[in-house]
């Protein structure tokens, strides 16, 4: 159990360790494989096969994102919160 804790622990150091950018782009691939797993459904192919590509790519989603808000951070958050807040007093 220890040593399972510690892989847990230096992989979330790993993680925390990437980029400001690397995070983002891990969040841009989280919607691509939001977007896959619906639209999947358009497909002609059996139910079944829909039910596992949605498990599939709606499981890739799921770690993508937390993936990538571990990544980014508070700091990051933040950091895009700011951004938006920016962008929005601009355009009005």
């Amino acid at each position: 159990m220890e040593n399972r804790k510690n892989i847990t622990v230096g992989f979330k150091k790993w993680l925390t360790g990437l980029s400001f950018r690397t995070g983002v782009v891990v969040l841009g691939v989280c919607v691509l494989c939001y977007i896959i797993s619906f639209a999947q459904m358009l497909l002609p192919i059996s139910a079944s096969a829909k039910g596992v590509l949605w498990v599939v790519f709606f499981g890739l989603a799921k770690a993508t994102q937390y993936s990538g808000l571990l990544i980014l951070g508070k700091a990051g958050i933040d950091r895009i919160k700011t951004w938006r807040k920016k962008n929005r007093k601009q355009n009005d």
